[in-house]
């Protein structure tokens, strides 16, 4: 798994000459979620680089906070305004975005979600992303092995992302209740399960502030909780603190998304027992890519086989390996990592 990323990443690095249309510079935007997520961060820095690579003019916007519906809308009006030929979009919203992403593809712009998929996902001309539900599905895969028989008496907080449940963060809980075991209520929302063994939902902004505050709503429901799942790892750093001012930061189980450098120091650590690592950059120069070619000649990318998305990888990390489940150690996980 990691060569095969590692391959890909690398051959993202050889240039495919300058891009134009119409003899005029290609235009692009990329709107993000937040400026200063690390794995939003890494996803301009990837689309930036592509951009000058192929002599692609982009300009970058982003969310004031993760939620920031309102200023996404506003980016992708200036964006048609300016005359880009594309958009690049994780959206904060997935289905109240769709209504300007029309917009922006009534007007002949290719739309290219990136680790987000919009709802419904043909909403975006196409989707560059991690497979979230795997994601999910690997690290609850591990915790319930990890735990062995124990799993059948687990107390789970579940550190979501925002209670307007956008497309990735029921992905990646879904996934990790059904790689746990957990039968699935509704699979397209989340907190709908009536398993025991979940103590209830909360959410965290995707930020360590949020993580914290939600673990502390959590444990007040019920302290002793022993296993926690986490949209992403700045979320798991801030549950971990939590945890730790009441001195049960040893005996529970944190997993998390992303496979941020800071995140796989934080597995390397025993702070977060698995990552499912995402790989932004790889994301980011695919969707600049794709968008010189729709200025080029209309081509639009094509979706991973048997997947209505192109799915950019996702590898476990993890320095505790367990029977049946695929993983790479932190070693390999900080050699492929970005933040």
């Amino acid at each position: 798994m990691n060569k095969t990323i590692a391959g890909a990443i690398f051959a993202l690095t050889c240039s495919t000459g300058a891009a134009m249309a119409d003899g005029h510079e290609v235009g692009a935007c990329l709107i993000t979620k937040t400026d200063t997520n690390p794995f939003f961060v890494k996803m301009r820095e990837g689309a930036l680089a592509k951009a000058e690579e192929l002599g692609v003019n982009l300009s970058t916007f982003a969310g004031k906070v993760d939620g920031d519906h309102e200023t996404q809308v506003a980016a992708i009006e200036t964006c048609i305004a300016n005359g880009a030929k594309g958009i690049l979009i994780t959206a904060s919203d997935t289905s109240s975005i769709v209504p300007a992403v029309q917009q922006a593809r009534d007007a002949g712009l290719v739309v290219i979600a990136l680790d987000t998929p919009l709802e419904p996902i043909d909403a975006a001309d196409m989707t560059f992303a991690t497979d979230n539900f795997l994601a999910g599905e690997l690290i609850g895969k591990w915790a319930a092995a990890a735990l062995g028989d124990e799993a059948a008496n687990a107390k789970i907080a579940m550190l979501d992302l925002a209670v307007s449940q956008p497309s990735v963060g029921v992905l990646r809980d879904q996934g990790f209740l059904q790689g746990f075991g957990i039968d699935l209520g509704d699979p397209n929302k989340w907190g709908d399960e009536d398993d025991p063994r979940i103590v209830g939902n909360d959410v965290t902004a995707g930020n360590e502030e949020g993580g914290r505050r939600a673990m502390e709503n959590l444990l007040a429901k019920d302290p002793m909780i022993n296993v926690v799942y986490t949209i992403n790892e700045p979320a798991a750093a801030g549950a971990y603190e939590a945890l730790k001012s009441i001195g049960r930061e040893s005996d529970v189980l944190i997993v998390s998304v992303d496979g941020g450098c800071p995140g796989v120091e934080n597995v390397k650590a025993g702070v977060i027992g698995a990552t499912s690592q995402q790989y932004p950059l790889l994301m980011a120069a695919k969707g600049i890519e794709a968008i010189v070619a729709w200025a080029n000649d209309g081509t639009k990318p094509e979706n991973t086989p048997g997947k209505d998305f192109f799915d950019t990888g996702v590898a476990l990390v993890t320095d505790q390996p367990v029977d049946g489940v695929e993983s790479i150690d932190t070693t390999d996980g900080a050699g492929l990592c970005w933040g």
